[in-house]
Order: structure tokens, then sequence, then C-alpha cells
């Protein structure tokens, strides 16, 4: 599609959209996969001033039901095998919206207030995001902090220089994340390049489709590196068109055999979903360091500290960042979404608090060592633990639950769960149980090993302790009675 002629779509769009009645503040959900529509429809709302809120197509019933009531957008905009799932979730909420197909006639909004907007850097997106404690968190992303984001990657230089002379990228990622929403889209619209999008990651067809799509670039998650290395070798292995890889998360024993036989360096880099380009870190610039879990240096303009648990300065623990200069917020997300405590303890002390615990070294560069916040990162998703043991612990037949992060060698995390069973503990419950989860949680969420204990260990005040837990969770998932349960997660 060229650029033309999706100019030419996203104005008719945006006139049946003004056509209907949609103005500047309101909200439209997206449950459109990925799919050219997505973006199509994320310009054409943009264009009248109105936010988007995209869907995760994972998503079960009670998590739709959650994103619609605690966003309350005015449309949603679905592909037609959803189409029923948003309608019920819609009702669940108790909100009354429309819920139309990509080419059906566009009813009225329903009525209502609009969105508070900033003077000035209107909202163009709510992009919900799993925390630490229980439902996903929305933030709100102004539209500086897409620009932004352009901005940086085009003027990122080094490995991964992006030039206007018919840049190709190529992201098998989710759209409804900042990385292919964000940096992939807004890079490309930086250098008028070409954005290839596929609808996920496919290992055995993956070079062929690089190669189809005469990519320079390409991004990925660290899941994917060590998928492609476990294939066995082609006489065509080395992609003579692609310049850099951007992502995150390769395995460090992967790093450097990976770019000696595919013949092209993985830019490892960090940000978050609340950070944008306000504070990105990546190891473009040489001479880097490769297999080490090197995130670079941060650029003069990103200011970072590293703090240990009492708030003093150290050389590994905490990374606060923010932007330099006058205006420490910009390019980050404008704050959580009806949660101005959640932003405030964010923002604690003028630095964002990101949760990764890091480390530096006297030139500047910084290395990832581990998350300080109860996060589980599975294929690039964040899934908060005590959202997970809510659902657990709603099932009647157990009497306490408890999630943890372990080791995975394709996918980086995967969810563990101790569980209390109220009586007697046995395979066909653990699946049980797991099924349960698997119609309540996208699927990636869901135990991928259960384990029966007598007790979890709590504190004083009856709070889980979490590092304790983790460390059980770890000798536990090769141990008699630990039942692995990852074959039920499938993409439903």
């Amino acid at each position: 599609m060229t650029y033309a002629a999706a100019a030419a779509e996203v104005a008719a769009l945006a006139d049946r959209l003004r056509a209907a009645g949609y103005t500047r503040g309101q909200r439209v959900m997206l449950l459109l996969e990925n799919r050219p529509a997505f973006f199509l429809w994320f310009l054409a709302a943009n264009a009248l001033g109105m936010s988007v809120v995209p869907v995760n197509p994972d998503l079960r019933a009670a998590e739709l039901a959650y994103m619609t009531g605690h966003a309350e957008p005015v449309l949603a905009v679905a592909i037609q095998a959803r189409q029923g799932d948003l309608a019920t979730a819609v009702r669940e909420a108790g909100i009354v919206m429309p819920v139309v197909g990509l080419d059906d006639a566009l009813p009225g909004p329903r009525g209502g207030s609009a969105i508070a907007l900033r003077e000035g850097d209107a909202e163009a997106a709510l992009l919900y995001t799993s925390g630490t404690t229980g439902q996903p968190k929305g933030c709100i992303l102004t539209n500086t902090y897409f620009l932004d984001m352009g901005r940086w990657y085009a003027g990122a230089g080094g490995l991964c220089a992006l030039s206007e002379d018919g840049e190709r990228m190529i992201t098998p990622l989710p759209v409804f994340h900042m990385n292919a929403m964000a940096t992939s889209f807004m890079g490309m619209l930086a250098v008028g390049g070409c954005l290839t999008v596929l609808d996920r990651f496919h290992p055995k067809t993956w070079w062929d489709s690089v190669r189809a799509s005469g990519a320079t670039c390409l991004h990925y998650l660290g899941v994917m590196p060590s998928m492609l290395m476990g294939a066995a070798p082609r006489a065509d292995d080395r992609m003579e068109t692609v310049r850099f890889g951007f992502g995150a998360g390769v395995d460090p024993k992967l790093h450097a055999p990976f770019e000696e036989r595919f013949g092209f360096p993985l830019v490892e880099a960090w940000a978050m979903t609340e950070t944008g380009a306000g504070a990105v870190v990546a190891n473009n610039i040489e001479p880097r360091r490769v297999g080490v879990s090197c995130l670079g240096r941060f650029i003069p303009e990103i200011e970072a500290r590293i703090v240990d648990d009492a708030g003093a300065e150290a050389e590994s623990g905490e990374l606060l960042v923010r932007r330099a200069g006058p205006d420490p917020r910009r390019g980050f997300f404008a704050g959580y979404f009806r949660n101005e405590a959640a932003t405030e303890e964010a923002w604690a002390g003028g630095w964002f608090h990101t949760g990764d615990i890091v480390a530096r070294e006297a030139d500047g560069s910084i290395y990832f060592r581990d998350r300080k916040k109860n996060v589980i990162r599975r294929s690039g998703e964040n899934i908060a633990a005590v959202e997970v043991e809510s659902v657990l612990m709603r099932h009647p037949e157990v009497a306490a639950a408890a999630v943890a992060a372990v080791p995975d060698a394709v996918r980086g995390d995967e969810v563990f769960a101790c569980i209390v069973p109220k009586g007697q503990a046995s395979e066909a419950l653990a699946r049980a149980i797991v099924a349960w989860c698997l119609g309540q949680l996208a699927y990636y969420k869901a135990p991928g090993y259960v384990a029966f204990v007598e007790a979890l260990p709590l504190t004083a005040t009856q709070k889980i302790q979490r590092a304790v837990l983790k460390a059980q969770a770890a000798e536990l998932v090769g141990a008699p009675g630990t039942l692995d349960t990852r074959d039920m997660k499938k993409r439903q």
C-alpha cells in the first residue's frame, strides 16, 4: 500500500467517523489483530482528535469486560470472529456502545462526556499494561509520545540508522503493544519507509517472509532467536539485505552465534510503555558488548539513576529515569487513567521508577539483571501474578494460591502456580484448575506448572513472601509431583 493510497483511506474513514457524530476527545476500541486496518483506523481516529484503545485478541470475556468498563469507549471496531465476544463483554460491563465490523455502517456514539485532554497534547491511545497490583492499568499515550518515538528512531543512528531511501522493516510483534504500534510504525513514518506486519511469528517461514518483504531491518523478541537457532542450518542462512535487528531479551549464549550465522547484529534495547522515547536506551553504538545483556548507554538527553532498596545511589539496583531539561516527563506516558495515586507513586521524587534491576559499569554501560516488580514476562507479554492469583482463588477447589516466574528456555519466563487444595491433590485437579484459568484469562497467563503444597510462604501479616516463593518455585520445577501443564496453553 502506498502512502497516497493509505492517506486516501484514512481521510475516508475520518469522514465516516465525522459524519456519524464522532469527535475529539472520544475513544474507540480496536480489536483488529495484526492487520493494515488497525493502522488506518488509528490514524483516522487521531485525525479527529480521538483516542484508540487497542485490544489484545487473546483476551477472554472477563478481561474484555473490565477493559471496556474502565476505558469507556464510544465505539468498538472488531474483526467478525470476535464481534460477538466483544458485544457480550460490553453488556457485562454495563456500557451502551456499538460494536461494528470494518465495513459496517457506523451508528452514532453513545452518550457520555469526552475524555479529559491535556492542553495542546491530545491523548492518542490508551494502552493497557499488566502491573503488580491486580487489573491492568491504562497508560495514557499522547500525540507527542508517538511523534517523539518516531523522531528518536529516525535519529538513533549507529547500527540502527534509518535512511529515507526506501527503508523496509518487518515485524511479527503485536500491534496492540507500543513496540509495533509506536516504535516500528512511527519509525517508518518518520523516514517514509515500508512496514511489513505479520500476523505473528512463524519460525518455519520467518526467513522466507523476511526475504519476500525485502526487509532492511527487523524487530524481534528474545523467544525468536532461540527458536531460529534451533532450526537446522541452511546454505542461505545469511541475510544479505538485513542490516540490523532491533529488540530485547536475546539469550546471551545465543547472541554472538546468531549474528555469526545470520550475518547481522541484534541491537538490544530497553524501554517501557510508560517511558516511550522519554527514556529509551539501545546498544547501537560501536564498540558494543555482545552476549552479556548489555543495553548500551543512555544519551545525554536522558537522565538515569540506579538506587538500592534504601534509595541510595548504587552500581546495581532499580533503574530510575527522566528526561533532562525543563520537562522531565516529555515523551513519557501522561499517566495511568483513573489512577492518579499509581501515577504519582511511579514518579516518586521526580523520577520514574521502572521496577527493573540493572547494573552500570564505569563507561556508563547498562546491563539488565532482573525485575524488582512482581511481573512475569512470557514471550514478550507482561503478566501480573496477582491477576492470575485472583482467578485461581475463585476456583471452588482452591484454598490458597500464589504465582511466580520460573525460567523457560524458549519463552523467557513461565507461570508457576503453588496451590493449597481444599481436598485431594491430583493431576486431574491440576488440569481442571488450568482449564478454569483458560476460560477466564488470555492463554499465556494460565499456569504452565502446578505444584500442590501444604502452605504458602507468608509474612506475619499474611502477605506472600515473594522472594521465598520464587526460590521455592525454582526448586519445584523439576521435582516429583509438579505437573507440567504447558501443553494446555494454546492460542484460542
